[in-house]
C-alpha cells in the first residue's frame, strides 16, 4: 500500500494528527515551527495558526477548544475566539525537557509524555492529568515518550518509549487510571526504523509510524506479528490517525528537519502530510474533560 500526499505542509517536524468530526477537519502540528494546521475534509482548504514555542501535540477539548502542548506545559485554544489559555506547567523546572506526544483516555484524562531535547536517556516521564488538573507521574526513566493507544474494552493501554524499539503493553484500570506493565507486545527491528506515533484500529491492531522506516506498519500486539506496511515517500514518518466520516482513512505526518540537502533532494515530500483509504476502520479520539 502506498499513501498519497494530503497537503504539502513541508513540516520540520510534523506530528500529532487528529480527526475532529464536528468540524469535518483533521489537525496536526509542526513542533519546531510552533504551527497548528487544520485541513477541512470537504473543502480541502487549510488554515494555520502560529504559536510562541514548540507546539508538541493537539488533543480534542470541550466545546470549540483544543488542548495544546506548548514547550513544557499545556494550554486551551478556542478555535472560535482564537484565545489561548494557559492551563499548567508540567516540567518547566527541567529546562532541557519539553512535552511530546499525548492522548486522552476514555474518561477524558490527558496522558502526556516528555523528552529531553538532546535525547538524554532516562530524563523523560509519562503523566496523567485529571479533570481538576491534578497530575500524576505514571512512568519515569523514559527517553522519548511517544505513541499511546487503548483497547476497545479499556483493559489495556499500549505505549512507546521510542529508543526501546518496543510497543509496551500495560493493564489499564479506567476508573483509577492505574497501569501495570504486562509485556513488550511488539519489537521493532532497528533496520525498520524507530517506533514513533501510533493509533489503533477496530480490530485491535496497532498502526505504528516508523521514524527512519519509510512507512506506517500494522502490528498485531497479541502475538507481535507484522501484518502490513503503508509506504511513505519520506524516511521520517512520525505519527498517524484515522480520519474521515467513516474513520476509514489514515492521515500520516512526516518530518524534514533531520535530513541534509542531498536527502531532501532525494525525498522532497518529506515534511508533508499523507493519507490513504483503508480497508479497516479506526476509532474516534477521546475528548479531554478540561
Amino acid at each position: 500500500m502506498k499513501a498519497k500526499a494530503l497537503y504539502p505542509a513541508q513540516c520540520l517536524l510534523g506530528e500529532g494528527p487528529l480527526w475532529q468530526a464536528k468540524r469535518n477537519s483533521c489537525f496536526w502540528v509542526d513542533i519546531e515551527w510552533g504551527m497548528l494546521f487544520e485541513y477541512h475534509w470537504i473543502s480541502k482548504k487549510t488554515k494555520t495558526w502560529k504559536f510562541d514555542g514548540r507546539l508538541t501535540m493537539v488533543c480534542p477539548g470541550t466545546a470549540n477548544c483544543l488542548i495544546l502542548g506548548i514547550n513544557a506545559g499545556i494550554a486551551r485554544f478556542d478555535l472560535i475566539t482564537e484565545k489561548l489559555e494557559w492551563l499548567m506547567d508540567i516540567e518547566s523546572e527541567i529546562k532541557e525537557n519539553r512535552c511530546n506526544d499525548a492522548k486522552c483516555d476514555s474518561t477524558g484524562r490527558l496522558w502526556i509524555g516528555t523528552m529531553d531535547m538532546t535525547f538524554k536517556p532516562g530524563a523523560a516521564s509519562l503523566y496523567c492529568i485529571d479533570k481538576n488538573l491534578s497530575i500524576q507521574k505514571k512512568l519515569d526513566n523514559l527517553t522519548i515518550s511517544n505513541g499511546m493507544a487503548w483497547t476497545a474494552d479499556n483493559k489495556r493501554m499500549y505505549f512507546i518509549d521510542s529508543p526501546t524499539q518496543t510497543v509496551q503493553s500495560y493493564s489499564f484500570d479506567p476508573l483509577s487510571g492505574d497501569i501495570l506493565f504486562e509485556k513488550n507486545a511488539v519489537h521493532i527491528p532497528e533496520e525498520m526504523g524507530t517506533p514513533d506515533g501510533m493509533c489503533i484500529d477496530k480490530e485491535g491492531m496497532l498502526w505504528v509510524a516508523h521514524w527512519g522506516g519509510f512507512g506506517v506498519y500494522r502490528w498485531n500486539p497479541i502475538n507481535g506479528e507484522l501484518l502490513e506496511k503503508i509506504e511513505i515517500p519520506a524516511p521520517h514518518v512520525t505519527s498517524c490517525a484515522f480520519a474521515g466520516e467513516k474513520l476509514d482513512f489514515l492521515i500520516i505526518t512526516t518530518a524534514r528537519g533531520d535530513l541534509d540537502e542531498a536527502e531532501l533532494k532525494k525525498y522532497p515530500e518529506s515534511g508533508n502530510t499523507f493519507f490513504l483509504k483503508m480497508k479497516v476502520r479506526g476509532t474516534e479520539p477521546n475528548t479531554c474533560i478540561f
